[in-house]
């Protein structure tokens, strides 16, 4: 009777298993990782359209909508780039590449997420905040992974539009239009991500060369890149401290300007420490730069968030 009643426990104890492996790797798809960073910037971006804290039922369904258009992005990403991603280290074990997904199944995945995204903010939300949606999942997959990526070395800065997207979808949701605050946060989260995504690929350059991919790290000099990302990195902190002078009247003042200032000197140090340490010659340990830039992103989106309610 004891062997007996243990068959059923194993046997669904096996099929949760393979039920919780199965949603893994269809989340994996989404890339959560990028999508924690978009999200990031989308909520100081509502809370100084709302100039306060904005309704806990549009937060949420901005953050869910957000979430899933995001997601949908990733997924087509995926889904185009199932070829290349099994000739690189880093993706080599992505649930298209290992066959946990087939491709059918993960296009309509994409879909799917596209119309609950695009729905959900249309109902809930603003019409100008789901057609910025839809143009930015229709924007990074199509125009940058299917055009773009493969084509040239330029492919990171037109990428950067629809990852600097969330802060306009953000704005939009709350106000239904766009303001100057916005297009300047848009503007930081656009610069930001050439010297944030350009240290990525320079730490996996040899996996992006394997893959015929022409990221500026495979066809530029370490030294040509390492300018680039100095010339970025002063582009992004310039482009920070416009908040304050045309922000005043959302609530964006000192409490802001100072950490944002702060946290511009510490990005600055490490690119020029990266610029440094290839015209020496030395160990370039781009990532030090990649895990700096994020902690800048997000310490600076808690000091908006900080400065309206200040």
């Amino acid at each position: 009777m004891t062997a007996l009643s243990e068959r059923p426990a194993a046997s669904a104890a096996r099929l949760t298993t393979r039920l919780r492996a199965r949603v893994g790797a269809y989340v994996g798809l989404t890339k959560p990782r990028i999508i924690e960073l978009l999200l990031i910037t989308t909520l100081p971006a509502m809370i100084v359209a709302a100039r306060g804290w904005p309704s806990w039922g549009l937060l949420a369904a901005t953050m869910v909508g957000g979430t899933l258009a995001a997601g949908a992005a990733n997924v087509f990403n995926c889904w185009y780039d199932r070829d290349i991603d099994r000739l690189m280290r880093r993706t080599e074990r992505r649930a298209l590449v290992t066959g946990e997904v087939s491709a059918r199944n993960a296009f309509t995945f994409g879909v799917v997420l596209t119309v609950l995204a695009i729905g959900l903010l249309a109902l809930t939300t603003t019409p100008l905040a789901a057609a910025l949606a839809a143009g930015a999942i229709f924007y990074y997959a199509v125009i940058y992974t299917a055009v773009l990526k493969r084509r040239t070395r330029h492919s990171t800065l037109f990428g950067g539009v629809p990852g600097a997207a969330p802060v306009l979808i953000g704005w939009a949701a709350v106000t239904g239009s766009l303001a100057w605050p916005a297009w300047i946060f848009f503007g930081v989260v656009f610069c930001w991500q050439l010297p944030h995504f350009w240290a990525l690929a320079m730490r996996f350059r040899e996996d992006y060369a394997r893959a015929d991919v022409p990221m500026l790290p495979v066809v530029a000099s370490e030294l040509s890149v390492g300018r680039q990302t100095v010339v970025w990195t002063w582009l992004t902190v310039a482009v920070s401290l416009l908040l304050a002078p045309l922000g005043g009247e959302y609530g964006i003042g000192w409490a802001y300007t100072v950490p944002a200032a702060a946290l511009g000197a510490w990005f600055l140090v490490e690119a020029h420490r990266l610029l440094a340490r290839i015209q020496r010659g030395a160990e370039t340990r781009p990532m030090q730069l990649f895990h700096v830039s994020i902690s800048y992103m997000a310490l600076l989106s808690v000091a908006i968030i900080v400065d309206v309610f200040v």
